[in-house]
């Protein structure tokens, strides 16, 4: 009947499909904002805390200025070791009578090592032409001055063979005693002097400062850019009589590539005889000088020389 029937309220009865779509909104929702609190979820958001990192980006910055400077400076790579020279110092000992003295000059780090009495000095006799070429050839460089193949073949003479007239030739255009003090001035000798004389032959060098002059040679100073690779292959070409002392130690393929300059005189009037021995090789230059009784002969020197570089190479080995 009409007084029975029965309406839907609002309320009453099932719900109405805008209340089901409201509920679900709320749902979805809490699900969505659940899931961005949740660590490890792909909704996680990026402005949630995390252990050990700040979310306020001037900390980050500051924890990673202070991070970078708590961190250890890394040390610099050292520099490698030289290899070994086929030489080292050591205590040299020879039976021998008379003067002698030694040393040995690394030219990879300029440290000398000798006898105590490497500052000693003896007369030079021939040892000193290699000089006498070098500044020769230097100065005319310097001059602008060509020289001649003439005068290159008595530079040759003079180094190979040891010539002594062209020697004095070449001393006499240098000016004589000013070559020796530009020597000393050039090559940075500290124990040497001019002869008294003036001459050539009794210019007065220690083996360290012979040391110091084969230095001065190899590396330029010497001769000068244009003419030291020429003068040391020169010295490496050393003949004849010549032909002695320090590289005589070594292997006979090694003497090649060391270059000399020896020198031996007999004084008379000290009744002595003077050997001295010049040797540049690879990273290295070195100096033995003796004298003693004139009665002993040339060949006691230079054996002595060889025997002075042995013991080194020894040490060396």
């Amino acid at each position: 009947m009409a007084g029975n029937r029965r309406r839907n309220r609002p309320g009453d009865g099932d719900p109405s499909p805008l209340r089901l779509l409201g509920v679900a909104v709320v749902l979805i929702g809490l699900v969505l904002v659940a899931l961005r609190l949740l660590p490890g979820s792909p909704f996680e958001s990026d402005a949630a805390a995390r252990w050990g990192v700040s979310d306020d980006p001037a900390g980050r910055v500051a924890d990673e200025a202070t991070d970078r400077s708590a961190r250890d400076t890394p040390s610099p790579t050292p520099s490698p070791e030289p290899p070994p020279l086929p030489l080292r110092p050591t205590e040299v000992t020879l039976d021998a009578e008379g003067w002698w003295s030694w040393s040995l000059l690394d030219t990879r780090t300029g440290e000398v090592a000798g006898s105590a009495n490497m500052s000693e000095t003896n007369t030079t006799a021939s040892l000193i032409k290699a000089w006498i070429v070098a500044d020769y050839l230097r100065r005319a460089d310097e001059a602008d001055r060509t020289v001649s193949e003439a005068k290159l073949a008595d530079a040759t003479r003079i180094i190979r063979d040891s010539d002594n007239t062209r020697t004095q030739q070449f001393y006499e255009a240098l000016g004589g005693e000013p070559s020796i003090k530009r020597l000393i001035a050039t090559c940075k000798l500290t124990d040497s002097s001019p002869a008294a004389d003036g001459g050539w032959s009794r210019t007065n060098l220690s083996a360290r400062d012979t040391a110091r002059m084969g230095a001065c040679i190899a590396d330029g100073r010497a001769a000068g850019p244009e003419r030291t690779d020429w003068l040391l292959n020169e010295m490496k070409l050393v003949r004849g009589t010549g032909d002695f002392g320090i590289r005589k130690a070594f292997p006979t393929a090694e003497q090649k590539r060391i270059a000399i300059k020896n020198g031996w005189v007999d004084r008379t009037r000290e009744q002595e005889i003077h050997v001295n021995c010049l040797a540049i090789g690879d990273g290295w230059t070195m100096g033995v000088m003796v004298r003693y009784p004139i009665n002993l002969g040339y060949e006691y020197g230079m054996a002595n020389c060889e025997k002075v570089a042995e013991q080194l190479r020894a040490a060396a080995a």
